[in-house]
């Protein structure tokens, strides 16, 4: 037998996901994250996962890990004390950012933290011009002085990054040698090897959050490598924010590339569940402790951006500028809220009912679980809703403590609106289900989709909860619950490939650009992905280079990706290009004017190293059959007898009119009325309108 494990780290659950690669059986283990110590949570969530699955850790053929070490330390600004060097005049770089603010009207706004101190920041003298011309010569007469001034400091990295450096790299080459010969215990970045791309304050913020990050990612992967090393485990693995896995080596030296790791996972997972079921179009949904996410799936395909901001509001607003530092390295196109289980419901000084952006987390939690919190949370609500089982969960493992949610929604939301506590959790959850459908809007309505025309996919520990509620909201004909919900963004990590993102820029007008110019751009990628599949024991049979190019209309500043062609790079090809780009111009920003010339910026290549295909299946066993009833309140009927199911015992092919619960040990299905879910035969469960 030859199994592939996955871990998730969430913010209220560390999930474990082990799945069989010949038969497709899954097996889930679930512990409380340990925020104090995530590696504490993770190595005790694979041993009950080996433990409960009886699993052989020799049997294990792919070990692979979602971390949140990356965006923690920015949100938590608990990085590495590291350097910045410049271009001489460029020093302040990072701290003059862009314009963009998330509020044009607000002149007190605060700018996020500078990653590096301005006492941290040193310019030397060097100039190289928009043609990679050397304008003014390296002055390598400054270096020694620079070199004292870091090794005074005791920093840990260096960011390096000069003007036009991804035209000609010889000066940033030339610092970066200097430094790591004399500096040997001192990380360090150069733009030219992070991010060889045009626009100078992204290269530089995208280079500056691998050097603050980067000891703290080595120093965490390092311990927890060392400990399933000793549970007799393969090497760990790291899923990348644009989906895909890559070793350790890869993950430091291009630490952003893990920003979104654990969202990635769920969203590679869903495009999996869509092949399996013939259902190509897509709204992914997943609703952990702390967030939800929503993603889009158009013919199969995920949808990827390289603009992304990571850290202050941005991370919880995905669709706001200026909140955050920006990474440009291709991310999962994603729209995040602060809205999960452990969201917190408050009452603002107007009178409003807010739920997030705090949250209980998993230490204390909500204050259902019985661990010490004392303020209301969408878990609460769901309990008294009777939509979540009121005596345990977790198939009895985690008891339920019904008081005590009634009491923090009566102190906290009944109360000062004088309203009952099973109104007000009512309205805890009308509030939250709003603030989610605005993200599900985000990537179908504001990318050009309709969402009549999609399937909403939900997982996570509370996305099933809600899932038909937000179709409802948005006309979402059909509901699929994958297998292990709860758990699914773990199993997107044994679901994906080996994969590493390159780009070049080339800085021309397409229907001018001499093919052979981005044909030799494109082989100098495919050089560098062939290697890192070959370090990696690809077989070649295994490996693809799919490629794509970044493109837009003259005096626009920002660009769409398209996917290019594969062969040989000719006019014909560059034309049909051009087409491509006004064809999704005019999808995406409504218009396309096909007399303005298109403008080549970058070019980009993935290398990819293919998994055998998965068939993620639950089997179900009628004996395991279930049948209860309690009272759970809907908006068309309130309170109202529902039958509950145990999902694991249903038959293929079974009905479940609403009003109905489904329980799992991960997760439970609402099925509110006027709603039916039908199991399908790998164990989905299909919700549709009667």
């Amino acid at each position: 037998m030859a199994w592939r494990i996955g871990i998730d780290i969430g913010g209220t659950f560390t999930d474990v996901a082990a799945v069989e690669e010949h038969t497709g059986r899954i097996g889930i283990a679930k512990v409380l994250t340990t925020p104090q110590d995530f590696g504490r949570g993770v190595i005790e969530a694979i041993r009950r996962g080996l433990a409960q699955h009886a699993i052989d850790p020799a049997d294990v053929v792919l070990l692979s890990h979602a971390t949140t070490v990356v965006t923690n330390a920015l949100l938590e600004h608990k990085g590495a004390k590291c350097g910045f060097i410049a271009t001489k005049g460029f020093r302040d770089l990072l701290e003059l950012r862009r314009s963009s603010r998330p509020d044009l009207y607000d002149l007190f706004q605060d700018a996020p933290n500078v990653l590096v101190p301005r006492r941290y920041r040193w310019e030397i003298t060097e100039r190289i011009d928009a043609q990679g011309e050397i304008v003014t010569p390296l002055a390598t007469d400054e270096l020694p002085a620079l070199i004292q001034a870091i090794r005074t400091a005791g920093l840990q990295t260096v960011a390096v990054s000069f003007l036009f450096s991804f035209l000609n790299d010889s000066h940033e080459r030339a610092v970066g040698a200097a430094l790591r010969a004399a500096l040997p215990d001192v990380g360090v970045f150069l733009s030219c090897e992070v991010l060889p791309e045009i626009r100078e304050f992204e290269r530089a913020s995208t280079t500056a959050v691998c050097a603050y990050v980067g000891p703290l990612l080595a120093g965490y992967l390092d311990r927890l490598s060392g400990a399933t090393a000793e549970l007799g485990l393969p090497a760990l693995h790291v899923m990348g924010s644009s989906g895909g896995v890559f070793d350790i080596a890869e993950a430091l030296r291009m630490p952003a590339m893990a920003v979104e790791s654990g969202p990635a996972a769920g969203v590679i997972a869903a495009a999996l569940a869509g092949r399996q079921l013939d259902r190509p179009n897509l709204i992914s949904f997943d609703m952990g402790g702390t967030t939800a996410k929503a993603s889009v799936i158009v013919g199969h395909e995920v949808a990827v951006t390289a603009e992304y901001e990571v850290g202050g509001a941005a991370n919880t607003r995905r669709w706001m500028h200026g909140t955050g530092h920006p990474i440009r390295v291709p991310v999962i196109d994603l729209a995040e809220v602060s809205a999960g289980g452990g969201s917190i419901a408050w009452v603002d000084p107007g009178g409003a009912l807010k739920v997030g952006p705090a949250s209980a987390g998993a230490d204390p939690g909500p204050a259902a679980y019985g661990h010490g919190g004392t303020h209301p949370t969408v878990t609460d609500a769901d309990v008294v809703l009777g939509w979540l089982d009121r005596g345990a969960l977790l198939g009895g493992g985690l008891p339920i403590d019904l008081a005590a949610s009634e009491q923090a929604i009566e102190t906290d939301v009944a109360r000062p609106f004088g309203l009952s506590v099973q109104d007000s959790a009512a309205r805890i959850n009308q509030v939250v289900n709003s603030n989610m459908a605005q993200a599900l809007r985000i990537v179908s309505v504001e990318r050009g989709h309709d969402p009549r025309e999609f399937s909403l996919i939900a997982f996570g520990g509370a996305g099933p909860v809600h899932a038909v509620a937000l179709a409802e909201e948005l006309a979402i004909p059909e509901v699929i619950i994958p297998p292990a919900p709860g758990a699914f963004s773990a199993l997107g990590l044994v679901a994906t490939d080996l994969k590493r993102d390159y780009a070049r820029t080339l800085y021309a007008d397409l229907g001018q650009v001499d093919p052979v110019r981005v044909a030799d751009a494109f082989a100098a990628m495919q050089t560098a992905g062939t290697a890192m599949l070959q370090d990696a024991s690809v077989p070649p049979e295994r490996r693809t280079l799919p490629r794509s190019a970044d493109l837009r209309y003259r005096r626009q500043a920002y660009e769409l990706t398209l996917p290019v062609e594969d062969g040989p790079v000719t006019k014909a090809m560059l034309q049909h290009l051009a087409e491509a780009f006004h064809q999704k111009h005019e999808q995406t920003y409504g218009h396309a004017n096909r007399q303005e010339p298109v403008q080549l910026v970058n070019l980009r290549l993935t290398a990819l190293g293919k998994l055998p295909d998965l068939k993620l299946a639950q089997p179900t066993d009628r004996t395991d059959a279930r049948l209860a009833s309690r009272q759970v309140w809907f908006a068309a009927t309130g309170f109202a007898a529902a039958a509950v199911h145990w999902r694991n015992g249903l038959a293929v092919d079974a009905a479940i009119s609403g009003p109905a619960i489904i329980e799992a040990l991960d997760s439970t299905i609402v099925v509110p009325p006027g709603w039916t879910g039908r199991v399908a035969e790998l164990g989905y469960i299909r919700l549709t309108r009667d």
